[in-house]
């Protein structure tokens, strides 16, 4: 059986058992601030759970894509080497909303493992919770007692666990619920189980025993204090490793002898031209599962980058990357993988289809920028090095941010005679690792009870500036904020990259200015302060009033930015998606997929796209849908964005369709003027562009003609003679610098003059060390070039102080060089420590520094005795 007819019966097999179908969320959370990555099934069903939110169907059945870096049973480090452990997995769940419970749970799992896939009875376990006295509760004994009523499974097969194990929650608060576990034994003698054995193996996970399914029974709420409280409504919330089943339908031992990963094995090995066996076979498969991870995490709108969920991406990439080098791929390679991964994929997950050229583009700016990040490591090493031994935050850094393993670092090290502190490292990895796990795990922001019972935030429409309202509730803190929930309101709240309204709620006795609306306890919250009315009771009947100046202004931006989004892939290409935006009253900003600069003549052919449909005045319409057939229509979705199966799409007369919930104009005339202000890079593959509309681009316009009349009086020049007048003034200026510039080194050469003439002999060669007085390491440079040209013959140390820190800087002339007498780089190294410092470079030409400038003096003092003992070691090197 193959996987994809694995996957395909899964939910068939519940879809007829009266399930619908979902697909699955994004593995890039859009709207849960707690979350880097879509990490379980249930992270999209969660308002559901908390009582935040609704759909309409009480059953479901999904594979969700999932990321997991860190947390239990996901250590990075046996990613490749352990037989189960993934960065990225797909979980096939089913679902029940408030519907049935245990006994169609534990029924339906056992009918679909031994009857529809026909999984060897005797080798299957499970486990119930055993109870547990701290927290207050007893054992799952119904659970226990369906396993004998619903199956033919042995009673010394149902096993009792801990809480850790058989107990689980969402979060510190929030719902909770003891779970049934399916283990699989996949040794080979199954008469050889015991009940003793089975419960070890299990808990340990070890032994040959498989988990392979949870059912969690969702039934208490856990408070504030750890209290349990039973819920109303009882879910069921399982999930199955998808590519565990497929190991032990396809009889595999290791998930990645199965059909999901060989295909992207088999190209990392025709690509590397090496055998998937022995020490490259962990190399192989730590690639393929990054791989991934890395494809559908990009697909789904995220960017490797120095934080967040990119910072996790840019550290698989190089992971995956240094494992490419021990195959000999030293060149990018990883890009060419994606295409396999939407073969494999795409019936199931048709977005990485979609998305694989611009996927393989982000992967290839990524390695190549990986090979200049590693030179920029090595150049850090040395300004590392120069403050003495390596302590184990910088270590941890060159591991971290360039990609040096430890081991490379220690190397390094010893080469200059210098320890690294790998205890310190340890720490520092350990730290991190913490904070991965803390971000890994869902935290309920907002929690059961939180919602406001009954009807209320009913939304008059999109058109409405002004609705007579009741107070369903208020709250306020310390600092002077409140939030009014009403039955009804004409306030937008924010999404979607668009602001909430602004404007004021009046009542009886009190006014509250509205400064924003946004989803919060189920509804739209209203927030703002006081400007009327200090202490009196928010209660009662309002009028709610947004501002009408300032909803104008946020919906020509957005209908600006649908415009904008429609010139750029018509400018650019197909392949332009957007990836994200922000629509304010006074500005938009829209970043789009694109893996160059847009060049400045494009950027005028896309400003005047977008103002010539502002002067044609396009209609501007909206109307719902369902999801698939307005995508059918041609209608474009946000990247990564998971919809509703009934949708808003919005229409500009026959240039612009798009799903969107937000607010805009009825006509694009009404947007004025259109100014696009900017367009840069923001991560690999990502560009942003910045524009103004209405009175905004108004009053740009009236700046940028004041500025340049006012450079116009600087200069004396009319406007159109200013990029003259301006370019020969930095002619100019570059002409002084040149003249600068020569003028500098001509002093240097008489000062290295002088100080030549001060040189002694030692050991035959000529020596000079002397204190100077420069401005900076750049004339430090120079004025030692000068001295290594006038010695014609001998060594050289200058030596200053820059900013409260020692610099020098050795010379040595060539014939000294050739005859291996004696190199700069030895020679500062020494002079170094005796200023509390280090350093090293060429042979013709070293730096270093130091932390004591009191010992400068003494420094400079010792560079004969220097000289004198590396001579005598070169003379005795020689003889021997």
């Amino acid at each position: 059986m193959t996987s994809r007819e694995i996957r395909e019966e899964f939910l068939r097999f519940f879809e007829a058992r009266g399930h619908r179908r979902v697909h699955s969320a994004p593995v890039v959370p859009k709207d849960d601030p707690t979350l880097f990555f879509t990490n379980a099934g249930m992270n999209q069903f969660k308002d559901v759970f908390l009582g935040l939110g609704k759909r309409d169907y009480t059953r479901a059945v999904d594979t969700q894509k999932c990321i997991r870096v860190a947390g239990k049973h996901n250590d990075l480090e046996e990613v490749g080497v352990s037989p189960w452990h993934h960065t990225f997995l797909e979980m096939l769940g089913n679902w029940s909303f408030g519907d049935y419970f245990k006994r169609e749970a534990i029924e339906w799992a056992w009918e679909l493992l031994t009857e529809e896939w026909g999984l060897e009875k005797e080798r299957l376990w499970a486990t119930v919770f055993a109870g547990d006295q701290e927290l207050g509760l007893e054992a799952d004994d119904e659970a226990e007692g369906l396993w004998a009523q619903c199956t033919d499974l042995p009673a010394e097969r149902v096993l009792r666990c801990g809480a850790k194990d058989n107990f689980w929650e969402m979060g510190e608060t929030g719902p909770c619920g003891p779970c049934s576990e399916l283990h699989y034994y996949i040794g080979d003698d199954p008469s050889a189980q015991a009940r003793s054995a089975g419960q070890q193996g299990i808990e340990a996970g070890a032994g040959g025993y498989v988990e392979i399914w949870n059912l969690v029974f969702i039934q208490f709420n856990r408070e504030q204090g750890s209290r349990l409280q039973p819920l109303p409504a009882k879910h069921v919330d399982t999930g199955m490793g998808f590519e565990r089943i497929c190991s032990i339908l396809q009889g595999k031992s290791s998930n990645y002898q199965t059909d999901v990963f060989l295909p992207i094995i088999d190209r990392v090995a025709q690509l590397s031209g090496r055998e998937y066996s022995g020490e490259d076979a962990v190399a192989m498969q730590v690639i393929a599962d990054h791989v991934r991870a890395l494809t559908f995490a990009i697909a789904d709108g995220a960017i490797p980058s120095n934080e967040g969920a990119g910072y996790v991406l840019r550290r698989l990439l190089r992971r995956a990357a240094r494992y490419g080098r021990g195959l000999g791929q030293q060149d990018p390679f990883i890009y060419k993988l994606p295409a396999t991964v939407a073969d494999q994929m795409g019936a199931a997950f048709p977005e990485v289809v979609e998305k694989c050229s611009h996927v393989s583009l982000v992967i290839r700016a990524e390695e190549e920028s990986f090979g200049t990040t590693l030179d920029r490591g090595l150049e850090i090493f040395e300004r590392i090095s120069q403050k003495g031994d390596i302590d184990g935050e910088d270590a941890f850094r060159l591991h971290d941010t360039y990609g040096f393993p430890l081991d490379l670092t220690q190397l390094m090290a010893r080469e200059r005679g210098l320890k690294v502190d790998v205890d310190g490292f340890g720490e520092h990895l350990e730290a991190q690792r913490q904070r991965a796990r803390s971000g890994d795990r869902f935290k309920a922001v907002e929690g059961v009870g939180d919602a406001i019972a009954g009807e209320h935030s009913r939304v008059d429409g999109y058109s409405e500036l002004e609705t007579a309202a009741r107070i369903v509730l208020a709250e306020s803190d310390g600092d002077g904020t409140v939030r009014l929930f009403l039955d009804r309101t004409p306030f937008y709240a924010e999404a979607g990259g668009q602001v909430g309204d602004r404007g004021k709620i009046v009542g009886d006795g009190f006014c509250v200015e509205v400064k924003s609306a946004v989803r919060a306890r189920g509804g739209i919250a209203h927030v703002g302060r006081l400007s009327e009315g200090a202490g009196a009771e928010l209660v009662g009947e309002v009028k709610a009033q947004v501002e009408a100046s300032s909803r104008l202004a946020v919906a020509r931006n957005h209908t600006a930015t649908h415009l904008l989004h429609e010139a750029l892939r018509r400018t650019l290409g197909d392949h332009v998606d957007q990836m994200g935006s922000l629509v304010t009253p006074d500005r938009l900003r829209f970043d789009f997929s694109h893996f160059a600069a847009v060049r400045p003549e494009q950027l005028a052919e896309i400003e005047a796209m977008v103002s010539e449909r502002i002067r044609a005045d396009l209609e501007v319409t909206a109307f719902e849908e369902d999801v698939d057939a307005a995508k059918q229509m041609g209608a474009r979705a946000l990247f990564g964005e998971k919809y509703d199966q009934r949708v808003r799409v919005v229409r500009i007369a026959d240039f612009s369709l798009e799903l969107c919930g937000g607010i805009h104009v009825s006509s694009t005339g009404q947007i004025g003027a259109f100014d696009l202000v900017s367009e840069a890079g923001i991560a690999a593959g990502t560009r942003r562009a910045e524009a103004l509309t209405g009175e905004g681009a108004t009053r740009a316009a009236r700046r940028h003609r004041d500025l340049v009349s006012h450079m116009g009086q600087l200069l004396n020049a009319a406007p159109e003679d200013l990029p003259d007048r301006v370019s020969a003034l930095l002619a100019g200026n570059r002409e002084l610098e040149r003249n600068l510039v020569e003028t500098r080194r001509q002093s240097a050469g008489q000062d290295a003059a002088e100080l030549v003439r001060a040189a002694v002999e030692v050991a035959g060669i000529k020596v000079m060390a002397s204190r100077v007085e420069v401005a900076d390491v750049a004339s430090l440079r120079d004025l030692a070039d000068g001295v290594r040209q006038h010695l014609g013959s001998g060594a050289g140390v200058l030596g200053t102080v820059l900013n409260g820190k020692v610099s020098f800087i050795a010379v040595v002339t060539d014939d000294l060089i050739q005859g291996r007498v004696i190199k700069a780089g030895d020679v500062v190294r020494e002079v170094a420590k005796l200023a509390g410092g280090s350093g090293g470079g060429k042979a013709h030409l070293a730096q270093a520094g130091g932390r004591d400038p009191a010992k400068l003096d003494g420094a400079l003092a010792a560079v004969p005795d220097i000289v004198r003992d590396i001579c005598r070691i070169a003379a005795n090197r020689m003889d021997a």
